[in-house]
Parts: C-alpha cells; sequence; structure tokens
C-alpha cells in the first residue's frame, strides 16, 4: 500500500516555508510591540494570498486574529511569540472547519451517495476511493453505478475500475436515462445487500441548466445521506465558486478536493469551507487507489504552520504492520538493541510513506528538515538498494553484522545486485543508526533536525 503522506506536505509547501519564517522571527523575539505584530500580521496576509486563499477568507481571517494578537495579554506575555503561535493555529483550524467531520453514513441500507462535480475533476476515480475507504473503515459492502452516458467510455471506465479494485459495480446496459439507472441500482442494491450505493454522476465542462435539472432529479429519486462535491484543487478559486454553485442548485453536505498533490499553494483548501460552510471530508492526493486521506482540519494547521503532524505518523506507520513485530522492535529498542531486521522494517514502512523525505515531512520544523536534506544531497534511491543487501543476508549476519566478512560480502554482493562499496555505506550507515536510536530512546535528538553523521552516511 503506497502512503501519501509527503503529496499533502507538498500542497501546502511554499506556504508552510512562508508561514514558518514569519513566525520563527516573532517567536524569537523576547518581546513584542503592537507594530511587530502588525508588521507580521501583515506577512501573513501576504503569504496568504499568494497561496491562492481568497481575499475575503484572508480579511476575516486576519481580522480575527488581530485583536487576539495585539492585545494587552499577549504584549504582556513572558513568552509572546508562542502565544501568537497558538492564536494563529486556532484561527487556521477554524478556517479549515474547526472539527474533523466524518461521512454520514447512518441510515437504512441501501443508503445513497451522490457525487457531483465538472467533467475532468476525478468523480469516477474518487467514488472507487471512496468506496475502497468505506468498505475498509466501515466495513460497508458498496455498489457503484456510473450516471454518466455522456462521456464516451464512462460507464466503461468505472466497470474497469471496480474490477480490478474487486468492488461490485452495476452492470452496464446501453441506452438508459441517469434516472432509470438510479432506479435499477436501488432495485439491484436491495437485492444483492449492499449497504451503499455510490452513484458516479455525468459532469460538464461548465455548469448549465440541464446539467443542475439532470442532478435534482436524480438527488430526488435517490434520496442521498451525502450530496458532494469533488473539485479539483488546481482550478483554485474557481473551485471555491463552483462549490457555491453546485450548493445553491442541490445542496451539498460536503466536499472532496483532487488532485491535491498537484496544488503547491493550497487556497482552494483553505478557502473552501469559509466560502460554502460545507466541511472538506476527504483529499485525493494521487492516482494510486489508497491515494485518498481523511481531511483533520487540526493535523493540517500543524503542518501549515512546519509543527509536524505526529498522529498523522502514527497511524500511517502502524497501518499493515505485524503488531508482534511491533513489539519485538520496542523491546529492542529498550534493550539498546537494534538489528538489521529492525532497520529493514523501518526501511519499508519509510517507503511506503513517500520515503524519508515524506516520513520527517510530518516532525516539527519541517523546513530545517527539507533545507537538511536538500543541502545533503540525500539519494532516497538508497533505501531500495539497502532493503536488497538486507534481504541478501544471513539472520545470522542481520542479528551480527560484525561477522560479515570479505567473502560474505561477495555473496551478498551478488545477491543484491550491488557493489562492495554500496555495502560498506550500509554497514556504516547502521552503525549510525544504531548510535541515534540510543540516543533518540535517551531524549538525545534536537527536534526538527537529523544528526549530520547520519545524514552524512545516507548518501
Amino acid at each position: 500500500m503506497r502512503l501519501v503522506l509527503d503529496e499533502l506536505k507538498k500542497m501546502f509547501e511554499n506556504l508552510t516555508n512562508k508561514l514558518e519564517g514569519i513566525l520563527s522571527k516573532l517567536k524569537k523575539a523576547p518581546s513584542l510591540n503592537e507594530t511587530q505584530v502588525e508588521t507580521g500580521l501583515k506577512e501573513i496576509r501576504e503569504a496568504l494570498l499568494a497561496a491562492d486563499v481568497s481575499l475575503p477568507v484572508v480579511k476575516k481571517f486576519i481580522e480575527d486574529i488581530k485583536p487576539k494578537a495585539i492585545g494587552q495579554e499577549i504584549i504582556r506575555s513572558t513568552s509572546p511569540g508562542q502565544m501568537l503561535v497558538k492564536i494563529v493555529y486556532d484561527q487556521l483550524v477554524q478556517v479549515l472547519g474547526g472539527k474533523g467531520e466524518e461521512l454520514n453514513l447512518k441510515a437504512v441500507p441501501p443508503a445513497s451517495i451522490l457525487l457531483v462535480g465538472l467533467q475532468g475533476s476525478g468523480k469516477t476515480t474518487t467514488a472507487v476511493k471512496l468506496a475502497k475507504n468505506i468498505e475498509k473503515n466501515y466495513k460497508k459492502k458498496i455498489l457503484l453505478a456510473s450516471l454518466d452516458v455522456y462521456r464516451p467510455a464512462a460507464q466503461e471506465q468505472l466497470k474497469i475500475l471496480c474490477e480490478k479494485n474487486n468492488l461490485n459495480v452495476l452492470p452496464i446496459i446501453k441506452d438508459q436515462y441517469p434516472i432509470d439507472i438510479t432506479k435499477r441500482a436501488k432495485n439491484t442494491a436491495s437485492l444483492s445487500g449492499a449497504d451503499i450505493i455510490i452513484y458516479d454522476t455525468a459532469g460538464r465542462t461548465q455548469i448549465d441548466l440541464n446539467m443542475m435539472t439532470e442532478i435534482k432529479n436524480i438527488k430526488a429519486e435517490a434520496l442521498p445521506i451525502e450530496t458532494i462535491l469533488v473539485a479539483d484543487s488546481l482550478t483554485g478559486q474557481i473551485a471555491v465558486k463552483l462549490a457555491s454553485e453546485f450548493d445553491k442548485a442541490v445542496d451539498l453536505t460536503s466536499i472532496i478536493l483532487t488532485r491535491v498533490d498537484g496544488d503547491g499553494r493550497g487556497g482552494a483548501a483553505l478557502s473552501m469551507k469559509q466560502t460554502t460552510g460545507k466541511p472538506i471530508k476527504f483529499l485525493g492526493v494521487g492516482e494510486n487507489i489508497n491515494d485518498f486521506e481523511i481531511f483533520h482540519p487540526d493535523r493540517l494547521a500543524n503542518r501549515i504552520l512546519g509543527m509536524g503532524d505526529i498522529v498523522s505518523l502514527v497511524e500511517k506507520a502502524s497501518q499493515d504492520l505485524d503488531e508482534e513485530k511491533i513489539k519485538a522492535a520496542e523491546e529492542n529498542l529498550k534493550k539498546g538493541a537494534f538489528t538489521f531486521d529492525d532497520y529493514l522494517m523501518q526501511i519499508r514502512q519509510m517507503k511506503k510513506m513517500g520515503g524519508m523525505e515524506g516520513v520527517l515531512s510530518l516532525l516539527p520544523g519541517v523546513g530545517k528538515v527539507k533545507e537538511q536534506m536538500q543541502n545533503a544531497n540525500v539519494d532516497e534511491k538508497l533505501l531500495t538498494a539497502n532493503e536488497a543487501i538486507i534481504l541478501s543476508m544471513t539472520k545470522k549476519e542481520r542479528q551480527n553484522p560484525d561477522i560479515i566478512s570479505g567473502s560474505r560480502r561477495k555473496r551478498i554482493c551478488l545477491g543484491s545486485g550491488t557493489d562492495p562499496q554500496t555495502i560498506n555505506r550500509l554497514l556504516k550507515q547502521f552503525k549510525m543508526m544504531s548510535k541515534m536510536m540510543k540516543k533518540m530512546s535517551k531524549g538525545k535528538v534536537p527536534k526538527g533536525q537529523i544528526p549530520d553523521e547520519l545524514l552524512n552516511n545516507l548518501k
């Protein structure tokens, strides 16, 4: 399973770097006067506008922060910079939606979910991603149905994606109208025992009267518990306007933003909730079926401000891991032991999470980490090579690498398809990793910083 934490980080990369720099200056100041705060808020305003956040949202954001930021409480505080960061964080969480909202699945089955949006927004792929998410997290039986009778091969596309991902899809009957397909899907779901029907509606290149009339009629027949707009984040403020138009027409319940992995600014996400009043519930962050993430406003606010996202890191790192292996690794670390088997497990999890940068991007001080990674010129391809080397070792060699002699190195070279230099580098790297693990267990590794000696051995 490919995880996509790094993609979400990229969405707000520029904004994160700017805000982290602004707030870092303010935090370092031994005291803050009104002028300094005013200057900081002006810089925050400019950073948000540069991230394509809508002007009304930015204005309200600053207006809500300003009275608290220049109040006597913060000016006279012993740590005014920290207080200001907390104020910005709290307000950012509110802009993003406050508390995250789950899908509404409380209904007598078969319940319906209606996906709407413009053509090219990624509705069909999103329908499949959403189905897999519900299937995995809610243990529901899903039926998908394509109502797109206009775009060539649209129904076939959904059918192929469903078959590839072991999902149930409504059989295609040519020349049926969308309303008739909707009725047939309801009957099929009832007979097959499906809990949820996900309708993939037709999109248009632009909003028109015929489109909205059709969706209204479908909604009246399907009676969905969720009417979700699928919007392309790359369109920025156009996506925000689109959401408002759809909401007026069909009363949206929530939003899914797609192509977040390609959005370097993130303005749509920051504007959606404030502009429409509708919560973002999921983010599409890649082409793969698992490139789909639940939207957590508080966690995203942490990431945007460069404060890390330890909760997501722990959640993602624990996925698909054997509990016994985790416990064994924990016991080894407590004893001060660290083997190549432990290292192999870490490499595999790291690869799943987007490589080393993907993991470290969720730690506090993301800007420092990124700069370190770039300056050190770390080669992420070495993760794959290191995995091959470890897999070519015997059990004894993994437990005790000191026994790896010249002849053993030669055998490992042949088995892994690498050279002696790469193996020597891994052995040296492993020793440094062992030392770092011991330091980490004792709390001796600085927050937001990778030991230089380790970085030097990751090249």
